[in-house]
């Protein structure tokens, strides 16, 4: 599977394009742009699956840090501080880590 499957290429293109100065990242204004936000649960888990790197069931702050490079190799890294809003506004349990449903509740918000 790729993202593309699910998003289209130029909304993906889009986003990456508005975020691309350093701390200039909003996860919502990304679900927004790529169309994340309009896609349904299932898409939503497949999307989740595929940001799960190493498939733990969570995304992890190592893996945000990549969060833009999965949608675009050359996309650039989060910074530190991106990295950790992003966290902290999706991990609602307080975990450290993202669930699937944290994620979905996110995106759909």
């Amino acid at each position: 599977m790729s993202l593309t499957d699910i998003l289209s290429p130029s909304d993906i293109a889009a986003a990456l394009r508005d975020c691309q100065a350093p701390d200039s990242f909003s996860p919502k204004k990304f679900f927004q742009i790529s169309g994340m936000s309009k896609k349904s649960s299932s898409q939503l888990k497949q999307i989740f699956q595929f940001l799960d790197k190493d498939q733990s069931g969570f995304i992890e702050e190592d893996e945000l840090k990549y969060f833009l490079q999965r949608f675009e190799c050359g996309a650039r890294v989060l910074t530190t501080s991106e990295t950790k809003t992003f966290l902290a506004a999706a991990d609602h349990d307080g975990d450290g880590k993202i669930g699937a449903e944290e994620f979905q509740e996110m995106v759909q918000c």
